[in-house]
């Protein structure tokens, strides 16, 4: 028996609606109430700004390194309270006619007097009570002014009140420095300048761009709004947590270059619907999908990237990694958010404009949307891809090799400006004791009696010391530090080797006789004890951020010789930035003085620059991607996409060149070595690799760049702004 089917007349139920994607979302929100998300921002900057004025900032400079044998002597000297471990000044006297002179006595004996009673200063020691404290000559000498607290927590008020104070002393025959740490911040530029002319200069390029000042603006208020309000965020967070007083300028640079970069990408495809005929806000809708999409992508590889240096441990770094990555995400959430609100409010002038614009470029028989020159540019490139990959690789790489020599430091009073009196005081001091004199060593033992005696005796017949002190006892008298002077000058790579000799091999041997244990600390092996744990930990920070980034391209492409040619392509173009970066500053190139690289500045710059390099990546590859799956012709795909792109690669490259190589035009190396190196690894990436060597790597691959396991193409999770609903 058969049962017939039961017949119903009512209707199959429809499916669920499917869900906008998240970008879409926010785009419509900003676009209704375009007027609401405009007061947000406004009142989040005033509000941040209000609470930054109210308690000022809290930034430190915190370069110690837990467990190293700087700290550990450091702490033995504080432990036994040695006097060598506070902080100092130094007040630089010179006189060719000999400091023995009875006016000149009395002028110094006055004016280290009044110093003595200002409020920073605890002590104040005179040459004239240790002869140890003229030189050889009697034309050079100088007065140590020992302080509260630590130089990097002096305030450059209470600096220019001891240097004012102490060039009271000056007449013509008798010159007064001031040199130490603290003395260096006198020569501290203001920022602002730099800034001002990074940002003229964005403005020039958006403007040749896109035609119109209005449209040139947006992307700058986007930028300013976001760089404005987290700066702000950063001096309230300076309060709890370590943030060096460097951390401002690296973040304007950064938050500038990105901001302007990520609100111009999005724009430059609102411009493309627009003149596709798209209305407003259909183009936003469409430009937040597509851009808004790879600025996310990209802003979190950055943002991953800087993270991954707090894992380093290396002292106020890891808020400075943590500030610029806080800048990095609020850019990113204002050009997805601010900017739309933006383009609504001048969505209907802008499609005027764009489209009128487009209207006569139609009669004039080009392209509406532009890139025949790219187009032709990428025809030649796929012509010869091998000729043209290996000619690229090969000058990068060339360009690279100087990073093998790559020495990492810190630098001190010899590179400041010549002008400056922390470096005149440096180059007396050098004079007249000898370079070794402006980096001592400070040897550290828990003990007294044979152990100094043996000490003082053994680092006097140590090759590379030119003289050292007497056993100095702490005021417990259970410790002692003997000071030694090298031959060579803090910087100096024999200085280097020195400490390690001293550490491995001459210290270790004295030690077994006396049953001592020594440690040898100071300023001068601070450095080189973070410039070790540098190079030791770098490795490890590279293969993380490296892999990271990796498995995210993975998931975002569905390919897995995109993202390995984009890793390695990215480690040339910082290898290229390094390697000009010791030729310029570290080898004297250009006349500059010659000096370490800044210990921190490569893994900051290699974070920051690797994730930079996947905002062009994603950005080119991603619209190459869109044309291959709309064609499946390789050839094609890379023609319209470097078409399409192009020209917004190349204008994004040129502003933030322009926004970082503008600090170079300061005066603090750092700054200097930090928008050097960023400037070149910007251009490097943006002209000769996205512009030549990934049109031609992709053209090799041809149809195997998109390949993936399909296995692994089923376990990974589909990377998607966006939820559908079952």
């Amino acid at each position: 028996m058969t049962t017939s089917p039961v017949r119903s007349d009512s209707p199959t139920p429809s499916p669920p609606p499917r869900r906008r994607p998240i970008l879409t979302r926010t785009a419509g929100f900003a676009q209704r109430h375009r007027w609401t998300a405009l007061v947000l921002w406004i009142v989040v900057l005033l509000g941040v700004w209000t609470g930054a004025s109210a308690v000022s900032d809290a930034y430190h400079d915190d370069f110690s390194l837990p467990g190293t044998e700087t700290q550990q002597a450091l702490e033995t000297m504080e432990q036994h309270g040695s006097a060598e471990a506070g902080d100092s000044l130094q007040i630089v006297l010179h006189d060719r006619q000999g400091l023995d002179d009875a006016g000149t006595r009395r002028a110094v004996t006055a004016m280290l007097g009044k110093v003595g009673d200002l409020p920073q200063v605890a002590q104040v020691r005179s040459p004239y009570e240790d002869q140890q404290a003229v030189s050889r000559d009697g034309t050079v000498g100088y007065a140590t002014v020992v302080l509260h607290g630590k130089s990097e927590d002096m305030a450059k008020e209470d600096t220019q009140k001891i240097y004012d104070t102490a060039r009271g002393a000056r007449t013509d025959a008798l010159d007064v420095e001031l040199g130490g740490d603290a003395a260096r911040k006198l020569a501290e530029a203001e920022g602002g300048a730099a800034e001002g002319i990074g940002m003229l200069v964005a403005l020039v390029v958006l403007g040749l761009m896109f035609g119109t000042v209005i449209a040139a603006g947006l992307p700058v208020i986007t930028a300013l709004f976001a760089v404005s309000s987290t700066l702000g965020a950063i001096i309230l967070l300076s309060h709890v947590f370590t943030i060096a007083s460097y951390t401002p300028y690296i973040m304007m640079l950064v938050g500038l270059g990105v901001g302007i970069d990520y609100a111009l990408l999005i724009f430059a495809r609102y411009r493309a619907e627009l003149v596709r005929g798209a209305p407003p806000e259909e183009a936003g809708r469409r430009a937040l999908e597509t851009a808004g999409r790879t600025v996310f992508f990209a802003g979190c590889t950055v943002i991953i990237a800087l993270l991954g240096l707090v894992a380093l441990g290396l002292g106020s770094l890891q808020g400075t990694a943590v500030a610029v990555a806080l800048t990095v995400l609020v850019t990113m959430i204002a050009s997805l958010t601010l900017l739309p609100a933006l383009l609504a409010l001048f969505g209907k002038r802008f499609a005027r404009q764009f489209t009128a614009k487009a209207a006569r470029r139609a009669e004039k028989g080009k392209s509406v949307e532009g890139g025949a020159r790219w187009r032709r540019w990428a025809g030649l490139v796929q012509r010869r891809p091998l000729a043209s990959l290996l000619l690229a690789v090969v000058a990068l790489g060339a360009l690279a090799v100087p990073a093998l020599d790559l020495r990492l430091g810190f630098a001190d009073a010899g590179n400041d400006p010549a002008k400056t009196t922390s470096r005149k005081a440096y180059d007396l001091l050098a004079q007249g004791f000898g370079p070794g004199f402006n980096g001592p060593l400070i040897v550290v033992a828990e003990g007294s009696g044979k152990a100094g005696t043996a000490l003082t005796a053994e680092l006097g017949r140590t090759d590379g010391i030119a003289a050292a002190t007497p056993p100095i006892p702490s005021e417990d008298g259970k410790a002692l530090t003997v000071i030694a002077f090298p031959d060579t000058s803090p910087q100096d790579e024999r200085t280097t080797e020195l400490v390690h000799t001293l550490r491995d091999d001459v210290l270790v041997k004295l030690g077994q006789e006396t049953g001592t244990d020594y440690l040898v600390g100071g300023s001068t092996t601070a450095v080189i004890d973070y410039a070790d744990t540098v190079s030791d930990r770098m490795p490890v920070f590279i293969a993380i951020v490296v892999g990271v980034s990796l498995l995210l391209l993975v998931l975002v492409f569905r390919s897995l010789l995109v993202p390995l040619k984009a890793a390695l392509l990215n480690l040339l173009s910082i290898g290229a930035a390094l390697g000009a970066m010791t030729l310029v500053f570290q080898k004297g190139m250009f006349g500059l003085e010659p000096g370490p690289i800044e210990a921190y500045l490569p893994i900051m710059i290699f974070a920051i620059v690797f994730g930079l390099s996947m905002d062009y990546e994603i950005f080119l590859v991603s619209r190459i991607r869109e044309e291959w799956n709309r064609t499946q012709d390789a050839s094609l795909a890379i023609r319209e996409g470097l078409a399409h792109t192009g020209s917004v690669v190349l204008a994004a490259g040129a502003i933030m060149v322009a926004v970082f190589g503008s600090f170079i035009l300061g005066g603090d190396r750092m700054l200097q070595q930090f928008g050097f190196g960023m400037a070149v690894a910007v251009f490097v990436d943006a002209v000769v690799i996205r512009c030549l060597i990934v049109p031609a790597a992709l053209q090799l691959m041809g149809r195997r760049a998109w390949w993936i396991p399909a296995g692994l193409d089923r376990v990974l999770p589909k990377v998607e702004l966006e939820k559908h609903d079952d």
